[in-house]
């Protein structure tokens, strides 16, 4: 946002130079980026008007023009091609000092003697203007200082504005703001409701309520649209940075930046039928006032007539229904449109304009008819012409709602840090427009239809902060009432499983919640993710039903980089839908790839397996305690190679996948070399044993080895709880010792050894009951497993 200083001055004028002014502002948290005088520095340069201009006898390119001063009529040679009789230009006499130093001195021009220079704006530091003279109102007094016509002596201020202060896009945002730090009343414009001389009006149909819940049009007919803008209204508008068109054009900027509304015209001889604001059907285009082309989208909301799309609301006009030097008749329209569903619209075309820029934010749903109002009024002023009278539809149900906020004395106190006197709470308060009614407890105050930002008690007091100067706070110690949380012994603490991991050799990423629709294609091709309604980009348009893709790609992307071993881990939220409702669930995944071990004399450079990272899941759930709880049984995923995944499963409930990337995946997804990847459920890792006290057996164990051949088909795992089912409750611990396959082996079969430990808490157990347990191990492993004794 650039603002030119006098013009907000004529608006409030503090008692303040430029730089304490700028200070002002940014304490108030309007951040000045810049500052900047409007013009360049120079001297002797004063209005001249051209009486005579003949051809240089010896250069094409180049007139003799006889100049009159004021005091005197001088001889000028200039090569401007708008160099004419009766045109007024600022001249540079000699003597005078231009930018950058250069002096002007009477000189001769293929012969001809020039005392001095016409200037074009460029050469004044005016604007990059350079084709041709500067031309001034031919009722610019000859001989007036150039500085003191044009009012030069000024400064534009830019002001970096955070999203949330859409009020202050127009001088009167940031003249109430500079007029509350002064205690100084603002001397806004009177603006009076154009009295219509004609009957001539424009049918306005809403059919797209909730996104424009108000629009308002006026006809104006006979418009002459020669007329220029007037130079103080071109030169406010060149000092904020906009580049005068017509007047028209010109007045709907000034209407813009003066009091932040965006306004457009339309040549209303070129419509067909009312106004319907809706949105786009498929199939329709429009060419833009910068003559490019558009493919309209279906969520894109559109000005139409009955012909067919004449605007991108809030964002552009269309070139078809545009105001030209032939128009004679102007439909002029002011709107409000819900900021959030305006919100990317204009990026997803590629476009931002100064009215999507603040239509995104919010701009004033009130000021609709004061703005239409000021413009018919300065129309008329510059371009004559017949009003009609405003047209305003309205859906009041779909206006923002404000609801009062309360605020307390006490939350004064506690934020502040001090107990700040009631008038001046109220001063501050009712000057930015949040008019307070007091109460016991402090005051409820009322939010004025420009502040989108203020919803609780918190924006109340960071109002009061940032007026009363955040400088000017007294320093207290901070005192708060702090309670000890409860730590349950039954739930591991996030950090302590990153610490876990990080001592184990991985590395924390944080990857975006968003993903390319491409990447989730990969591991849940059929789920259908969250899409976000206003991207950052394409390839982060929808919400992550997995952090798989991510990690993957942080993965990818440090192996392109010459790393020859990458462990990566994340905790982070998946989204996912079911039911119609969006399911959040907190998950922990990892990734591998590379070598086994650090790259050392003393390791061999092999690479990391399944097993690997098999084994960093079963240390890290032995920490919670689940050891004797985990399963891995042979699963499937989308992503994963069918033949190298497993299910995660604690106390026989699934709490995640492990297993390596599918060639397929890994292709599409950049990868080279083996990876192999993790995704569990955080609730269930964090989820800790709680550990009890058992008394210590007295009596011996009793250890019995069992060799058994069975189909290679067989999982060890199901075996084993085969075994602990059948041998009884004198079982206490189980290991699979050995797994054979080869010689002396069906090529079909396997060998697996287990010790099989024994014990009874209260006494000796005998042969005979160990002996019994064994059997019934053995005569269960035959019957479901088709198992053989191994001699």
């Amino acid at each position: 946002m650039i603002i030119s200083e006098q013009w907000l001055r004529e608006w409030v004028n503090p008692k303040l130079n430029t730089a304490d002014l700028a200070h002002q502002i940014t304490m108030a948290g309007l951040e000045v980026d810049a500052v900047e005088p409007v013009a360049g520095e120079f001297s002797g340069v004063i209005v001249a008007e051209i009486v005579s201009a003949e051809q240089h006898p010896d250069a094409d390119k180049l007139r003799v023009c006889q100049v009159n001063t004021g005091a005197e009529t001088v001889q000028i040679v200039c090569g401007a091609p708008n160099a004419r009789v009766g045109l007024k230009a600022p001249l540079a006499v000699v003597g005078a000092v231009l930018p950058g130093n250069f002096k002007i001195k009477k000189a001769k021009l293929r012969g001809v003697e020039s005392q001095g220079m016409l200037c074009a704006e460029e050469e004044l530091g005016l604007s990059d203007a350079s084709d041709g003279l500067m031309e001034l109102p031919t009722d610019a007094a000859v001989g007036t200082d150039i500085r003191d016509y044009l009012m030069l002596d000024d400064n534009t201020i830019e002001i970096g504005l955070t999203p949330n202060r859409a009020d202050c896009m127009g001088i009167a945002g940031i003249a109430r703001e500079v007029g509350v730090l002064n205690s100084l009343s603002v001397c806004e414009p009177a603006v009076e409701a154009v009295t219509q001389t004609i009957d001539d009006a424009v049918t306005i149909e809403l059919q797209a309520p909730a996104r424009c819940p108000r629009y308002l049009g006026r006809i104006i007919r006979g418009v002459d649209v020669s007329q220029p803008s007037p130079l103080w209204m071109q030169e406010k508008l060149r000092r904020c940075g906009v580049r005068s068109i017509d007047a028209v054009v010109d007045v709907t900027n000034y209407v813009l930046l003066e009091l932040g509304q965006p306004m457009h015209a339309f040549d209303f001889a070129k419509l067909s039928g009312g106004i319907v604001v809706r949105e786009a059907a498929g199939g329709e285009s429009l060419t833009l006032l910068d003559g490019q082309t558009v493919e309209l989208t279906g969520d894109t909301l559109v000005i139409a007539d009955q012909s067919g799309p004449l605007a991108m609301a809030g964002i552009m006009g269309g070139e078809p229904s545009s105001v030209t030097g032939n128009t004679q008749d102007i439909l002029l329209e002011a709107a409000f449109f819900t900021p959030e569903l305006m919100a990317g619209k204009a990026r997803g075309y590629g476009l931002h304009t100064d009215s999507s820029h603040r239509y995104e934010r919010g701009v004033d749903f009130e000021l609709q008819r004061k703005a239409i109002e000021r413009a018919t009024s300065l129309l008329l002023d510059i371009v004559g012409g017949q009003p009609g009278p405003v047209v305003e539809a309205v859906e009041p149900n779909d206006l923002p709602e404000r609801k009062p906020v309360t605020l307390t004395r006490k939350g004064i106190r506690r934020v502040l840090g001090f107990a700040m006197e009631d008038a001046q709470v109220t001063r501050i308060l009712d000057a930015l427009g949040l008019t307070t009614s007091p109460t016991d407890e402090g005051w409820v105050c009322s939010v004025p239809s420009w502040r989108f930002d203020v919803s609780i008690e918190a924006d109340l007091l960071e109002e009061l902060a940032r007026i009363y100067g955040y400088d000017n706070l007294p320093v207290t110690r901070i005192k708060a009432d702090l309670a000890i949380p409860q730590r349950s012994e039954s739930r591991l603490s996030v950090r302590r499983v990153r610490r876990h991991l990080a001592a184990a050799g991985y590395q924390e990423a944080v990857t975006y919640s968003f993903i390319d629709p491409k990447q989730q294609q990969v591991f849940d091709p059929d789920q259908q993710p969250v899409a976000l309604k206003n991207p950052l980009s394409a390839d982060m348009a929808v919400m992550r039903t997995s952090l798989l893709p991510g990690l993957v790609s942080a993965l990818v992307y440090n192996t392109k980089r010459q790393q020859p071993r990458v462990r990566l881990f994340e905790t982070g939220l998946r989204f996912e839908t079911a039911g119609g409702e969006l399911v959040q669930t907190p998950t922990l995944a990892l990734a591998i790839t590379g070598s086994r071990g650090l790259e050392s004399w003393a390791d061999d450079r092999s690479v990391v397996d399944f097993f690997d990272l098999k084994g960093d899941v079963e240390a890290l759930l032995a920490g919670a305690g689940a050891a004797g709880n985990l399963q891995f049984k042979a699963a499937e995923r989308d992503g994963l190679h069918p033949g190298q995944t497993a299910a995660v499963l604690r106390d026989g409930e699934q709490i995640g996948v492990i297993g390596a990337l599918h060639p397929g995946a890994a292709k599409s997804l950049g990868v080279s070399g083996d990876v192999f990847v993790a995704e569990l459920d955080l609730a269930a890792v964090t989820k800790a044993f709680v550990p009890a006290f058992a008394e210590l057996s007295r009596f011996p164990e009793v250890k019995r080895d069992l060799a058994v051949i069975v189909d290679r088909t067989v999982a060890s795992d199901d075996l084993m709880q085969n075994v602990r089912s059948a041998a009884g409750t004198y079982l206490t611990d189980l290991t699979l010792f050995d797994v054979y396959e080869g010689k002396g082996i069906d090529p079909k079969r396997k060998s697996l050894a287990l010790s099989l430990t024994f014990r009874e808490q209260s006494r000796t157990l005998n042969d005979e009951e160990v002996n019994q347990s064994v059997q019934q191990v053995i005569d269960s492993l035959e019957k479901n497993y088709k198992a053989e004794l191994r001699g």
